[in-house]
């Protein structure tokens, strides 16, 4: 079986799951916009951040967050289905099949992807009125969008793949991945926090996921008056941390049998 053959019905395997299931749908999106009705309604006019085109109140400042926070819990719990397929002993059919690991990796990724972007871009409707992005900005939004997801996916595929249950998943989620968001960018300006702190979301590749979305979405005169890394940066860090994630998933995929 052929890479692209391979790859491609994986890819379709975890769309057709997914949704398959609603309550999947609806946590992967409820939970996010719960978090940026209440904390964003809550704190509203309290939080002020001076732009080039005004100030900038909470709701605005946390929409890209949220939209991190989507795409996280979408690429995320998408890799859950690695555990399951294990389980069912899906997973050593296909790794014994005549089909290259690489298949096997791109093919999980890309459906997570897929996924993460759908979910994402449904959010970024509002963009234009919440966050003042033009319509021309869309695609290099979903671009953004589209790397980030394929990077996070690659992080839960290495984490699912060592996992032999779903509950030791979730434990890392809460331990590492929802830290790792809050300390991106995508609740507080890091130039607030102290210079501990700024050196951990310095290094947190996500953090400049976050800043590269928030330079699509606002564009560049916008985003320079927040005081962040340059979207080149931004963009290229997180093109890395992508690329070095779905090598890292070969790797894992070639050296560890189920």
């Amino acid at each position: 079986m052929s890479l692209t053959l391979g790859s491609a019905t994986l890819w379709q395997r975890e769309l057709v799951r997914f949704f398959r299931q609603p309550s999947r749908i609806a946590g992967a999106l409820g939970t996010p916009l719960v978090f940026w009705l209440l904390l964003g309604s809550g704190i509203g006019r309290s939080f002020s951040l001076p732009t080039a085109g005004g100030d900038m109140y909470y709701m605005e400042y946390f929409f890209p967050g949220v939209v991190v926070m989507i795409v996280l819990f979408t690429s995320i719990f998408s890799t859950i289905s690695i555990i399951e397929d294990r389980r069912e002993g899906f997973l050593q059919a296909v790794l014994v099949a005549p089909t290259p690991r690489a298949a096997i990796v791109l093919g999980k990724m890309a459906g997570s992807t897929s996924l993460a972007l759908i979910h994402g871009m449904a959010l970024l409707i509002l963009a234009p009125w919440v966050a003042g992005a033009s319509p021309a900005s869309i695609p290099r939004i979903a671009a953004v969008v589209a790397v980030i997801a394929f990077g996070l996916t690659g992080l839960g595929y290495q984490i699912a793949w060592r996992m032999e249950s779903t509950q030791g998943f979730h434990a890392i989620m809460n331990l590492f991945l929802i830290p790792m968001w809050m300390l991106s960018g995508a609740v507080f300006p890091p130039d607030g926090a102290p210079g501990w702190l700024q050196w951990v979301i310095q290094l947190n590749p996500l953090t400049y996921g976050v800043s590269a979305l928030r330079w699509s979405i606002y564009g560049t005169t916008d985003y320079l008056a927040m005081d962040g890394p340059s979207p080149g940066a931004a963009v290229a860090v997180i093109s890395v941390f992508a690329g070095a994630m779905f090598v890292a998933g070969l790797v894992v995929t070639r050296r560890r049998s189920m």
